[in-house]
């Protein structure tokens, strides 16, 4: 398997997170988004995108296949990619970057944002899995913490916050893919 370099990005829901990828998919880059991976699974158990069953499944598949198998599961399609850079938007612990990196070069990029200014952007987005309340927001919240997101931001090699405009955090956004993929 040849190494590709990895670009990870981490943050907690509505942080950011897809629009920090963007400037690589426009470029050509590979996404390959962590939540899809838990929203296949919710779907092949049989159960509707909710809050509650989306947040239950991503802590069932950690129970009964380990910390890891969200990027375990990513391996093989990085593996089959043609492409020279990989980027896996929404890695949530350091075990699903461990697992990357062993046989990837990984770059965490993490992007942060208050909890007041994520829960506005979630429910704005409306997603389905999106929480309906900010009770929900801050179980969401909770769950997320549990897996070790905390630690992977706190270990990133780049960090943004997201906390001005739109445009702002584009080209910071433009700035630091440009950055890590030169490295």
């Amino acid at each position: 398997m040849r190494k590709r370099k990895v670009i990870t990005i981490a943050g907690m829901p509505g942080a950011g997170k897809g629009l920090v990828s963007e400037p690589g998919r426009a470029q050509g880059i590979p996404v390959l988004i962590c939540g899809d991976v838990i929203r296949e699974e919710t779907k092949r158990r049989g159960l509707p995108l909710t809050p509650e069953n989306m947040g239950t499944v991503m802590l069932a598949i950690r129970r009964e296949e380990g910390p890891a198998v969200v990027a375990e599961r990513l391996v093989p399609k990085i593996a089959t990619s043609r492409a020279p850079i990989v980027i896996v938007e929404g890695v949530r612990s350091m075990a699903e970057v461990e697992a990357l990196r062993r046989d990837h070069m990984v770059t965490i990029v993490a992007v942060h944002a208050s909890p007041e200014t994520r829960y506005k952007r979630l429910i704005k987005r409306g997603r389905s899995d999106d929480p309906k309340s900010w009770e929900e927001f801050q179980e969401r919240d909770s769950r997320e913490l549990s897996v070790g997101i905390g630690n992977t931001v706190a270990l990133a090699q780049e960090l943004l916050v997201n906390e001005g405009s739109f445009q702002d955090m584009r080209a910071a956004s433009k700035r630091v893919i440009s950055k890590v993929t030169r490295k």
